[in-house]
């Protein structure tokens, strides 16, 4: 009932059902087997969309089951790719890679933004584009296993468009580099949540300099909420 629903839903007729199956057979590589979870993965949360059994007809849950899958995946990738290099190092990458600004890029590059369903415009989402890579992730996990998906985000994604050699050689812990200053110089720098709402869960996140906020940043997630309001601040004291 879940998907069947969204199935009526998301394409009403043959024509743009067969241009979706020609879409994805371009992008992944293989033709989908279960087409309704890709049309949920698709589903962007700003639709009015229907629930069924109290859960709303999004991309969601697949975006939450896609980032541990490629999260798995990268990391399985870089601790092959880089066997002398040690732990730190290989979470630094891991993080890059599959930073929100990063995923975004990715996924406007492979289309995702022509297929995406919304009903909002894509900078009152900042992380819209990067979360729908993401379900994108955990559909094809949960049509065609492990296997097939640690295939297309090593072949057709990392070897396509991710280069490692810049990644490794870019720093971009913005976090990680206002504190390193802030310890460097004799500045405390805090991060604080400053507003929490509890309808749209998005996590306001102030950054206070020696007690005064010079920078806040917003995001479903706190740890992005921090580096957004890190990467201003870094803007504005000029170290990047």
């Amino acid at each position: 009932m879940f998907l069947g629903t969204l199935f009526r839903r998301f394409l009403s007729n043959d024509a743009q059902e067969k241009s979706l199956i020609r879409a994805l057979r371009n992008l992944l590589g293989f033709y989908p087997g279960n087409l309704s979870v890709y049309k949920l993965a698709f589903s962007h949360r700003s639709l009015a969309l229907e629930t069924v059994h109290g859960i709303r007809l999004s991309n969601e849950r697949l975006e939450y089951l896609g980032d541990a899958v490629l999260g798995a995946v990268v990391a399985d990738l870089l601790f092959k790719r880089f066997p002398t290099r040690d732990e730190g190092f290989l979470t630094e990458m891991r993080s890059r890679i599959v930073s929100r600004e990063n995923l975004k890029q990715v996924a406007v590059k492979i289309g995702i933004d022509q297929l995406l369903q919304r009903d909002a415009v894509p900078g009152s989402y900042r992380s819209m584009y990067g979360d729908a890579f993401e379900a994108l992730i955990g559909a094809i996990y949960l049509d065609k296993g492990y296997k097939t998906t640690h295939s297309f985000i090593v072949d057709r994604i990392v070897k396509h468009h991710v280069d490692l050699q810049e990644i490794e050689q870019t720093e971009n812990n913005f976090k990680s580099r206002i504190l390193n200053w802030g310890q460097k110089e004799k500045h405390s720098v805090v991060f604080e949540v400053l507003e929490e709402d509890s309808k749209s869960r998005l996590i306001k996140v102030r950054l206070l300099i020696d007690e005064q906020e010079v920078a806040t940043g917003t995001d479903f997630i706190k740890k992005k909420a921090e580096q957004i309001a890190a990467e201003i601040a870094c803007k504005q004291l000029e170290l990047l």
